[in-house]
């Protein structure tokens, strides 16, 4: 018990220890920003308006305090290999594989005195009735989750997370998935949520979430999953690519088949690409923001690798535009929207081609 004790002790320690370098580290990346602006010729205080450039620069030094510690110290959580499966393993063994890998992540992050960890391990296990067709519980972990019955599935909506989103803070994603998966249920009773955090989100405070690098890592293991999840499903299932923020320059890199019917960009920071036209799909392109959403404030720039062009919900960009409501960045999937109304609308296809009013 003092063993424990004095471990966790210990831990609170290089914990507030890490949020001071955390903290150290965002307000030198600021000033790093800064300059590297001014080096590649940005003039952010004249075209792109000073008071952005405030903006953004302030947010990387806030953003350090509101990154969980927890986040900068999974890298080093133990937890068993992912399990590997068979090609056209059926979803029912892959669930129950990994509700045993997961109960395993669960007691390993426990005797190492990783009680947050396991907790929310434990959350996501949802004592034992959860549906993951991916799970791997080690560093910031990966995986995909089912909600519905992906067999009999018509109607399948996959969503790509934005962000630092982790196994840390999953919750949060996991409940915008069931608060869709709710809705879709109201208008469609064979409909599945495939909530796919299938790559290694990039940090908000970093340079990697100005870039599309880890977009086209990612965009690269959900190209395949998309045709697996096709055969899991109904035959002739109609799957729907709902991508939030950082999530919609994964999906605007996705090269898409046959299955997938639309792709839909909301929050979008811009998607590295100029129009619809240059999108590696084949599939209807929608875009919507939420009035109160911050991103609006984001310059749609790319220069020297940096950035993400044009604006997805401007009409020269080619998107279909749908009404997502007066929400914020983050309220694109709570119950009760009129962006969750619209986004489970395209879902089952009875959204309407081009809809009326602010996008």
């Amino acid at each position: 018990m003092a063993t424990g004790t004095a471990a966790r002790t210990a831990g609170t320690a290089g914990a507030a220890s890490t949020t001071r370098t955390t903290t150290t580290a965002a307000t030198a990346t600021a000033a790093e920003v800064g300059a590297g602006a001014a080096a590649f010729g940005f003039r952010w205080a004249g075209a792109l308006g000073g008071r952005l450039r405030r903006t953004v620069l302030a947010s990387l030094v806030a953003a350090a305090v509101v990154v969980p510690v927890s986040a900068a110290s999974s890298a080093h959580t133990p937890a068993p290999a992912a399990v590997a499966f068979a090609e056209g393993a059926p979803p029912q063994s892959r669930y129950a594989a990994n509700r045993d890998n997961l109960a395993e992540a669960v007691r390993m992050a426990e005797h190492t005195d990783r009680a947050g960890r396991a907790d929310r391990l434990r959350t996501m296990a949802a004592a034992g009735t959860a549906q993951f067709l991916t799970f791997d519980g080690r560093g910031r972990g990966r995986a995909v989750e089912v909600f519905g019955d992906l067999e009999s599935a018509e109607r399948i909506a996959v969503l790509v997370p934005s962000s630092d989103t982790t196994l840390d803070t999953y919750e949060r994603f996991r409940s915008g998935a069931v608060a869709l998966q709710q809705r879709l249920q109201a208008g469609h009773l064979r409909a599945a949520v495939v909530a796919w955090l299938g790559y290694d989100t990039p940090r908000t405070v970093s340079t990697t979430v100005l870039t599309v690098g880890r977009a086209d890592d990612a965009a690269a293991e959900l190209e395949p999953f998309l045709d697996r999840l096709a055969s899991m499903a109904a035959p002739g299932a109609r799957l729907s690519l709902l991508c939030h923020s950082y999530g919609s320059v994964v999906c605007a890199r996705t090269a898409t088949g046959p299955a997938v019917g639309d792709v839909v960009l909301f929050g979008s920071p811009g998607t590295g690409a100029g129009s619809v036209r240059e999108l590696p799909t084949a599939a209807r392109v929608w875009a919507g923001r939420g009035d109160a959403d911050w991103i609006a404030d984001v310059p749609h720039v790319r220069l020297g690798g940096l950035g993400f062009a044009a604006d997805p919900v401007d009409p020269a960009f080619g998107a279909r535009a749908f009404a997502a409501g007066a929400g914020g960045h983050s309220d694109y999937l709570k119950p009760g929207t009129r962006s969750l109304d619209a986004l489970a609308a395209i879902v089952l296809g009875t959204a309407p081609v081009e809809e009326a009013g602010h996008a």
